[in-house]
C-alpha cells in the first residue's frame, strides 16, 4: 500500500533538545492511526510537521499527488463574532464550487455535527460546542488524510461518543492524538507510539489499543532479554581482554573488533531501557476508619433558573469511590462544589464528621500560579518537602514526578498542561486526606501516568469523587457513577455503560409521538396496537442493536490485558456480559410477540 505522505530521515530540535533523529513514517489510505507517547515526546510537533504547519530541521517529505491535508489544532481558532454556519462557509471560500453545492454541503454538515441554532455566535457557543465546530470545519474541506490533536477536549461523553461515530464511518485516513484509550480501542486500526525507548524512535502496530498493548508488551520483552544477554556476553569478552590477547592473529583482532560493536550496542540498548521511567504518585491518608466521612441528604441546586439536580442522596465511606458522569453544564463540578462545602445546596443538608480532611483538584489549575518557578510550585516552603512524615529535598521530590534540576528554575507558565496537572497532583499528595475531590484529573496526562494515577487511587483507603470523561479511567477506579441528564436528575448506576443505557432508553421515550386521532374504521384490536404496540414494535430495532452494541463492547473489554490481568475485573465484566445477553434474547423473544400480535390484527 503507498503512502498519502511519509516522511524520510526527519529530525527536529528544540532548544538542542533532541525530538525525533533518523525517524522515518508514513501514513497510507484507509488508516486510522492513533498516535501515543509520553508528554514531550514530541506528538503534536510531529502532527504539524506532517500537516506542514511547521519545518522540520531535516527530513524528505513525500506526497501522493492531489491529496489533500486537513489539520485540527488542539486550540481553536475562530472569527468570533461570526455565527456557525458562516464559519463553516468560510472554510470553503477557497473552493471552486457551485453555490448551491457549498450550501448543499453546509447544511450536511451542520446537521451531522447536531448544532441546535446553526445562527448562533461562536463566541456564545460552550467550549463543546466551539470542538464540535472546529471538527466539522476541518470535515467539511474533505480532506484525504486527516490530523486531529487531542479532538476529545473539551467534549463531554456525548460528544466524545459522537466524535467516534464519525470517525468509525470516515472514509478518509486519519491520524488523532489522543489519551483516551476507549476512544482509541474503538476508532483505530494501527496505534503508533513515540519514544526513546524504541530503536527507530517509534513503535508501531496493526490493530486496535488492546492488540498494540499485546504487541509492545512482547517488544519490549524481548528488548530487556537482548540487554541482558549483551550483557552475560560482555561479562566474558571482558574477562577474555582483561588477560591481555595479542592481537597478533586475524582472530584476536576480530575478536576485539566484534567486542566493541557488542559493547556499543549494549549501551544503546541498555539507554532505551532506561527510558521506561514512569511518574510515582501516592496519595496520603489520613487513616480515618469513621464509619461515615460525609453523607448528602436530598441535595437540589438550581443555576440560572435551571434546575441543575434534586433529591440526590449518598454517603462518602473510607473506600467510596463515586464517578460522576453527564454533559457539560449539567452539575458535575457543582457537585464537587457542594462536597467541598465552597457552595451551599438550595435544598437538602450535608453532614460531615468533625474535622474532615478533603484534597481538591481543580481542573482549571487555578491553584497555580504561572509566574512561579517550578521550585516554588513543588516545595513552597523551602528546599525540602514533607511526605508521609519524611523530608525530601526539591530536586528528589522533582524527578518523581519527571522533572529534570534544570527544569526547576523554569516558570510553571511555560510547562505543557500534563506537566501542570503533575505539579498539582504533587502537591495533593502532601497532604493527608480523608476524601480526594478530583475534577478531570486525567487532562493532559499521558497514558503512562494516567495508568499511574489509577493505581495510586485504587490504593487510597479514604473516599474520593471524580469528575471525568475518560471511560477507561472511571472503569477501573470508581465502584459506581452518578450520571447527570441535563433535565433535573442525577442517579447512582454500576458503571458508565448502565448509565449510557438508561440515557438510551430515555431519549427514545423522549422521541414518542403523540397518539393520533382514532379512526372509526379500524378494529380496537387494531386501534390499541397502533397507540401501544406499534410505537414499540418500531423501536424494537434499535433497542436490539443498541443492545448488541453493548455485548460487543463488553466482549471487546474481556480482551483487553487490563482485565484478563485483573481476576475481580474479569468476574466483573463476565456478569455485566451475561447480563447484556440475557437482554438481547428478551428483546428478540418480545419482537417475535409483538409480530405474532400484528400479523393477528391483520387476519
Amino acid at each position: 500500500m503507498s503512502f498519502l505522505i511519509s516522511y524520510q530521515a526527519l529530525e527536529k530540535s528544540y532548544n538542542e533538545k533532541p525530538l525525533f533523529a533518523n525517524l522515518s513514517l508514513g501514513f497510507c489510505e484507509g488508516e486510522k492511526v492513533g498516535l501515543i507517547g509520553a508528554n514531550g515526546s514530541g506528538k503534536s510537533t510531529l502532527l504539524r510537521i506532517f500537516a506542514g504547519e511547521e519545518e522540520p530541521d531535516q527530513g524528505i517529505r513525500s506526497i501522493k499527488k492531489f491529496t489533500r491535508i486537513v489539520y485540527l489544532p488542539q486550540v481553536d481558532r475562530f472569527d468570533e463574532d461570526a455565527d456557525v454556519e458562516t464559519e463553516l462557509r468560510r472554510a470553503l471560500s477557497d473552493r471552486e464550487m457551485e453555490e448551491h453545492q457549498k450550501y448543499t454541503r453546509v447544511q450536511k454538515i451542520m446537521g451531522l455535527g447536531q448544532f441546535p441554532a446553526p445562527g448562533e455566535i461562536i463566541s456564545a457557543l460552550s467550549g463543546g460546542w466551539r470542538k464540535r465546530l472546529a471538527i466539522c470545519r476541518a470535515l467539511i474541506q474533505e480532506p484525504d488524510i486527516l490530523f486531529l490533536d487531542e479532538p476529545t477536549n473539551h467534549l463531554d461523553i456525548e460528544g466524545i461518543l459522537w466524535l467516534e461515530n464519525v470517525l468509525k464511518n470516515a472514509s478518509f485516513a486519519f491520524v488523532l492524538v489522543s489519551h483516551d484509550r476507549y476512544f482509541l480501542e474503538n476508532i483505530t486500526n494501527k496505534i503508533v507510539e513515540l519514544g526513546r525507548i524504541y530503536p527507530e524512535g517509534f513503535f508501531k502496530s496493526n490493530g486496535n489499543y488492546s492488540e498494540f498493548l499485546r504487541q509492545r508488551s512482547a517488544f519490549l520483552k524481548t528488548q530487556e532479554d537482548r540487554e541482558n544477554r549483551l550483557a552475560n556476553v560482555m561479562r566474558q569478552e571482558r574477562n577474555w581482554l582483561a588477560h591481555g590477547p595479542k592481537a597478533r592473529t586475524t582472530k584476536a583482532k576480530f575478536r576485539i573488533e566484534k567486542a566493541g560493536v557488542l559493547e556499543e550496542e549494549l549501551k544503546n540498548i541498555h539507554f532505551r531501557n532506561q527510558q521506561n521511567k514512569r511518574v510515582d504518585f501516592g496519595f496520603d491518608s489520613t487513616g480515618r476508619s469513621t464509619k461515615i466521612l460525609l453523607e448528602a441528604d436530598n441535595l437540589g441546586i438550581s443555576l440560572g433558573g435551571s434546575q441543575l439536580f434534586k433529591n440526590l442522596s449518598i454517603k462518602l465511606k473510607p473506600g467510596t469511590r463515586v464517578g460522576l458522569l453527564g454533559k457539560n453544564g449539567t452539575g458535575k463540578s457543582t457537585l464537587i462544589h457542594l462536597f467541598e462545602q465552597t457552595k451551599r445546596p438550595d435544598e437538602g443538608s450535608i453532614e460531615t464528621v468533625d474535622g474532615l480532611k478533603i484534597v481538591t483538584f481543580d481542573q482549571n489549575r487555578k491553584r497555580l500560579n504561572a509566574s512561579d518557578r517550578l521550585r516554588t510550585a513543588l516545595s513552597p516552603l523551602g528546599d525540602s518537602v514533607v511526605y508521609r512524615g519524611e523530608s525530601i529535598h526539591v530536586v528528589t521530590w522533582a524527578k518523581r514526578f519527571l522533572f529534570t534540576p534544570d527544569q526547576l528554575d523554569l516558570p510553571v507558565g511555560r510547562l505543557s498542561g500534563g506537566e501542570q496537572a503533575r505539579i498539582l497532583i504533587a502537591r495533593l499528595m502532601l497532604v493527608p486526606a480523608d476524601v480526594l475531590l478530583l475534577d478531570e484529573p486525567t487532562n493532559d496526562l499521558d497514558i503512562p501516568s494516567i495508568e499511574v494515577l489509577e493505581e495510586t487511587l485504587l490504593e487510597f483507603p479514604g473516599a474520593m469523587v471524580i469528575v471525568s470523561h475518560d471511560r477507561f479511567f472511571l472503569d477501573r477506579v470508581t465502584d459506581r457513577v452518578i450520571g447527570f441528564d441535563g433535565c433535573g436528575d442525577a442517579s447512582i448506576f454500576a458503571d458508565h455503560f448502565q448509565w449510557l443505557n438508561a440515557c438510551g432508553e430515555k431519549k427514545t421515550e423522549k422521541k414518542e409521538p403523540k397518539a393520533v386521532p382514532k379512526k372509526p374504521e379500524k378494529s380496537i384490536t387494531e386501534k390499541k396496537l397502533s397507540v401501544k404496540f406499534k410505537l414499540e414494535l418500531e423501536q424494537m430495532e434499535e433497542k436490539i442493536l443498541q443492545a448488541e452494541g453493548r455485548v460487543s463492547e463488553i466482549e471487546s473489554m474481556l480482551q483487553t490485558p487490563l482485565v484478563l490481568n485483573d481476576p475481580a475485573h474479569l468476574k466483573e465484566k463476565c456478569e455485566q456480559l451475561r447480563e447484556a445477553q440475557e437482554r438481547v434474547e428478551a428483546l428478540f423473544e418480545r419482537w417475535q410477540e409483538l409480530e405474532a400480535l400484528k400479523a393477528s390484527c391483520r387476519s
